[in-house]
This record gives C-alpha cells, sequence and structure tokens, in this order.
C-alpha cells in the first residue's frame, strides 16, 4: 500500500526537464572524477513511550555506523556518529518518560554526535540500525530504560554497542575515571560478502488490552475489571499466536499499567504494525445484552483524522516512512487519503473475516456486530486496526465466560484463524 502511495507523490511532483543538444567530442577524454559523497541527513526524529522503555528513532537517508555509550555526572547517553547532516538538531528538543531532553552536537574532525540526557540513572535496553526495507528509509533506534543508582554504578562505565546494521556488544571495560565517560572508536566493520535475498519477516501483530492501571475500564458482574479481562485475552492470544511460528507479537501492555490512547498507537507504529488488535469488555444497563462485535474507523472520523494530518505541522509523522511536510497542501491531502481508504478497506475485511470465523465459536451480538465509530486507537491512518468487545461485563454470563481461561483459548483460537485467513487473503492480493 505505502508503495502505492509513495509512487502516486513522485507521480505527482515529477518534473520533466528537456534534454541538452548533444556536442561533438573534439579532445582526448579525461577521466571522470570520483563521485562525491552526499552528507547523511536526519530526515526525522520521534520519542516514543513504551510501558517498560522511552524509544527514540532517527530516520535517515543511508546508514551510518554508530557507537552507544552511557556517561553519567550529568546522566545521559551520547551516540558518536560519523559527520551527519541535521539543519534543526542543534535545537534542545523536549523529551518524555526517561529522556529529560536531547540535542545533537557537530565534532571536530567530521564526526556528529547524538547527546540524549535521562531524568536519572539509566540503561540502554538495545540499540540497532534498520535498514531501509519495505520503502522505509534507515532508522536508528534506541531503547532507554531506567536503571537504579546502584545498578548504573556497577555497570558503568561500558560501551554498550557498536554497528551499523546489526548489533555487536563490547564486554571489554576500560579503566574506571572520576567522570564514567567511555570514548569508544566507531570503526566502520569489514565489507559483507553478498548473501541470498533475506527471508521476509513474519508479520507483526500489536495486540492492545484495553484500559490499565488507575483505569479499570467498565466493572461488571461480581465486581471483575474490564482491565484484568483485556490483559488476559491479550497474553493469551500473544501465547497462540507466537505458537503458531508464523507471527511476532507485542503488547502495548504486559501488566497493570496506564497508556494513553494516542501512546498505545505510537507503540504499534514505533514496532511497524501489520495489524493492530484493541481488546475490550464493554458494559450496558442490561443484563440481557451478551455477545461480541467488531468496531472499525467510521468514515466521519476517517475524515477529521485526515484534515488533522493533513496540518503542516503533524505532516512529518503523517505517513509511515514518508515525510511530507514539503509536499503542498493538495499532494499532502491526496497522500494521506488515499493511504487512510485503503487502510480503512484493510480494516473493514478483517472485521468481516473475524466475524465469520469467530461466529462459529463464540455468540455475537444480534444486532450489526461490524459497528464503526471514532475510538482514537483505530485512527492510524497507515496501519489496519479492529477494536474488538468480547462480550457484556454487564451480562453475568459473558463475566463467568470471559473469566474462564477454556473460553479464552476458544476465542483465541477464532482469531488466530481469522489472522491466518486475513494475511493469506493479503499475500494473494499483493501478488495479483
Amino acid at each position: 500500500m505505502l508503495a502505492i502511495v509513495a509512487a502516486l507523490g513522485a507521480l505527482l511532483g515529477a518534473v520533466a526537464l528537456p534534454c541538452a543538444p548533444a556536442q561533438a567530442q573534439t579532445t582526448a577524454a579525461l577521466p571522470f572524477p570520483p563521485p562525491v559523497q552526499e552528507r547523511v541527513s536526519v530526515l526525522n526524529a520521534r520519542l516514543g513511550l513504551h510501558p517498560d522503555k522511552t524509544r527514540l528513532v532517527l530516520e535517515l537517508t543511508d546508514s551510518v555506523p554508530f557507537t552507544v555509550s552511557v556517561h553519567g555526572s550529568p546522566y545521559r547517553v551520547v551516540v558518536d556518529l560519523p559527520d551527519v547532516s541535521w539543519p534543526d538538531g542543534n535545537t534542545v528538543m523536549a523529551g518524555k518518560g526517561v529522556v529529560a531532553r536531547y540535542r545533537f552536537e557537530g565534532r571536530d574532525g567530521g564526526a556528529s554526535r547524538l547527546v540524549v540526557e535521562t531524568d536519572g540513572p539509566a540503561r540502554v535496553v538495545e540499540s540497532y540500525l534498520i535498514p531501509p526495507r519495505d520503502g522505509f528509509k534507515p532508522r536508528f533506534v534506541l531503547d532507554i530504560a531506567r536503571t537504579t543508582p546502584a545498578q548504573f554504578a556497577a555497570s558503568a562505565p561500558v560501551a554498550v554497542a557498536t554497528g551499523t546494521a546489526s548489533l555487536s556488544r563490547e564486554a571489554a571495560r576500560p579503566p574506571a575515571r572520576k567522570d564514567p565517560i567511555v570514548p569508544v572508536a566507531a570503526a566502520l566493520p569489514p565489507p559483507v560478502p553478498p548473501r541470498a535475498a533475506p527471508v521476509p519477516e513474519k508479520p507483526m501483530i500489536v495486540v492492545d488490552p484495553g484500559h490499565g492501571g488507575v483505569d479499570p475500564g467498565a466493572v461488571g458482574v461480581g465486581g471483575v475489571y474490564e482491565k484484568d479481562i483485556t490483559l488476559a485475552m491479550a497474553r493469551e492470544l500473544k501465547r497462540q499466536l507466537e505458537g503458531s511460528g508464523r507471527y511476532r507479537v507485542r503488547l502495548t501492555r504486559d501488566k497493570d499499567v496506564f497508556i494513553r490512547l494516542r501512546d498505545r498507537v505510537s507503540i504499534a507504529r514505533e514496532a511497524n504494525a501489520d495489524l493492530f488488535l484493541s481488546l475490550h469488555a464493554d458494559s450496558i444497563g442490561s443484563a440481557n445484552m451478551r455477545g461480541l462485535s467488531i468496531y472499525t474507523l467510521s468514515d466521519k472520523a476517517s475524515d477529521r483524522e485526515a484534515e488533522m494530518l493533513a496540518a503542516k505541522e503533524n505532516r512529518a509523522d503523517a505517513l509511515a516512512g514518508m515525510d511530507l511536510s514539503s509536499e503542498n497542501d493538495l499532494v499532502a491531502s491526496i497522500l494521506i487519503d488515499l493511504a487512510q481508504r485503503d487502510t480503512m478497506n484493510h480494516s473493514k475485511r478483517f472485521a468481516n473475516m473475524a466475524l465469520d470465523h469467530l461466529g462459529r465459536e463464540v455468540k455475537l451480538i444480534p444486532n450489526k456486530p461490524h459497528r464503526q465509530a471514532g475510538f482514537a486507537v483505530l485512527t492510524a491512518p497507515d496501519m489496519p486496526s479492529a477494536l474488538v468487545e468480547m462480550g457484556y461485563l454487564s451480562s453475568p454470563q459473558d463475566v463467568s465466560l470471559l473469566s474462564k481461561s477454556t473460553h479464552r483459548e476458544k476465542l483465541g483460537r477464532g482469531m488466530v484463524r481469522t489472522i491466518d485467513a486475513y494475511f493469506k487473503w493479503l499475500t494473494g492480493a499483493q501478488k495479483s
């Protein structure tokens, strides 16, 4: 889908240039000078909040070697890079989560440095470079989590990682210093011999257990909390999907924590989700209403979201892998609308498949089990999404079923069959 969007953008922005007339060669040919190496640039930077870490992503025009190290006094993480262009990088940028602020510095000798200040002792969970693929530019990913002062003191000074497209850890530690800073040479790895085309990655499924933490969600018969029901079901679905060996799975939360609605979508987009499923269990005033239903984004909510995304200040992150900030209003609106309509069609197809498969296993609500609404978790324009209302916690029968592991296993099997059918259809649609 994004390939179609990118192609349309290229078509709309293309300008034909006239050809210069040929001239006769009258002197001996001189050797061409070597091509000038274009300077790698940072196209975009964004921070994402996750339940157990903060993620910083830099989108680059090309892959670069890097070195990551931890620092104290003050606490910070430093990423050393070769000479990289970042026009707005010298501005101190506000942080969130573990990150207090971050900035970019030019260095002597044609080098650059990204300085990420943290709000206390921190550790680098992972740092790696995603090579260009599926229409995306290379992306540098840095995951940072909080740690205790004692754990920080025990592990510092230490070089966290160096690498380009893959992560390589260094076990050696230099002598201790007053300021635990680790100078590490960012050496380029030896040339990699040609290899066979990589095996396509398994689809990434992000499962979102609704509510959590201070937000219990609906309170059902017997005092059961929606946040507990959704988390138990999400863990069961993750277990079955990973057990199939066909998918990668991520939960937006794996414990009882509060996550904002937009951050749930951000977590899925950061993971490059191929499908986003939000799990819920509603409650109404009637004990007789029961059954499962599925929501996808409504057309009216889609129009409002597209209008917001087309605003100039939002275009840089409107579509994954595409920066529309330099496009005019007409082009940006067309590209966003095209991507969103395609995504909504995929979401609706998934919902219809789900009702077909799940209807054989569990009871559906009798009236229009496929519904549309403007839920915030369904508004990503480039990621098929669905919200599954697994039942009504105001129904004693639904509460009894959703509280049983046997029912959750049955519901999970139906969802796995649905996901299998959806990606089988998607593969066929992409080949045709």
